[in-house]
């Protein structure tokens, strides 16, 4: 298996649960299809969603909850 790294797609605050009262999308070791929300990215009050682009299993989160991010960034590594 080939492991390969997602990057932030802009600048912003990370977000791994869709409400803090809510669980992660996705966790280490869970499967992820192509298109599965990963994340959110929140700039000013808007929140874009980190959509799968590949299929996989996901290996490892670079970023923690609420922290944040610049374009480019290192978010997580998927097992494709």
């Amino acid at each position: 298996m080939a492991l390969k790294t997602i990057q932030a797609p802009l600048p912003g605050t990370f977000y791994r649960k869709p409400a803090p009262d809510q669980p992660p999308f996705k966790v280490e070791g869970d499967a992820v299809a192509l298109g599965d929300t990963v994340g959110l990215i929140e700039v000013m009050k808007t929140f874009t969603p980190v959509v799968a682009e590949v299929t996989g299993k996901l290996a490892a989160f670079h970023v923690e909850n609420e922290a944040p991010v610049m374009a480019g960034q290192p978010l997580y590594d998927l097992e494709t």
